[in-house]
């Protein structure tokens, strides 16, 4: 069971930096609890669509930022839940940083499967492990990315758009999206479901965006409700 959440208005990806400004620097919440709680959203509604999960496998791509550390705790959760997971990291392992190096230090040393992309020497079994998991998750880039994705990460999109057997779940936005714009950068990962955090993004309701998105998933993550535009006003002890 979960608590409802209803979403606002659409904002750009800078208004939801502002947002998270905000919460972090003002109202005084860390964000690794913010990004705790979004891994955490992320999780369960991969949780909740697996057929088996002790017997399902969940392969999470990540990158080296924020959406990257979402993708760890993710990890983190499904695994505390019974399912096998694994991580493919999209950058050496020195560029993460703050709070994603923080999370994946954590899934490091609860000996969580790790593999690195920019290993050449692991790249067959990245390959075996994409062609045969369950549900591949896009962790690789968020919402200040901008123009195509480059290397690894353009190498790993592709795998996963390959993949006929597995259900695709992008954290926030599918890698490739422009959030602003709607504009669709090849390659492009193509999700079944895409989990975003505190409101839709503006460039979601473009129809070729639809197309990349799946089914949208706007989840709560801890900013207070007065801050989200469009949020409606609820009357003071309710």
């Amino acid at each position: 069971m979960t608590i409802p959440y209803e979403p606002g208005d659409a904002l750009t990806c800078q208004e939801i930096r502002e947002l998270d400004i905000l919460a972090i620097e003002h109202v005084g919440i860390p964000g690794i609890v913010l990004m705790e709680n979004a891994a955490r959203a992320v999780a369960l509604c991969i949780y909740q669509v697996l057929l088996d999960p002790p017997k399902s496998h969940v392969l999470l791509l990540c990158g080296s930022g924020n959406n990257g550390g979402d993708g760890f705790v993710t990890a983190r959760h499904l695994r505390n839940a019974g399912v096998k997971v694994a991580v493919v990291l999209a950058a050496p392992r020195d560029k993460y940083k703050g709070d994603a190096d923080l999370n994946l230090g954590i899934y490091e040393r609860m000996e969580g499967t790790l593999l690195d992309a920019t290993d050449e020497t692991q790249r067959k079994e990245i390959e075996a492990q994409i062609t045969n998991t369950d549900v591949i998750v896009d962790a690789l880039l968020g919402t200040g990315s901008t123009g195509p994705p480059r290397g690894v990460i353009a190498d790993l999109v592709r795998l996963a758009n390959a993949a006929s057997r597995a259900r695709r779940v992008a954290v926030d936005i599918p890698t490739g999206l422009n959030a602003d714009t709607g504009e669709i950068n090849e390659p492009c990962f193509r999700a079944d479901a895409t989990v975003t955090f505190v409101a839709p993004k503006v460039g979601f309701a473009g129809e070729a965006a639809r197309e990349v998105l799946g089914r949208l998933v706007v989840a709560d993550i801890g900013v207070p409700r007065e801050l989200i535009p469009g949020r409606k006003e609820i009357t003071p002890g309710t």
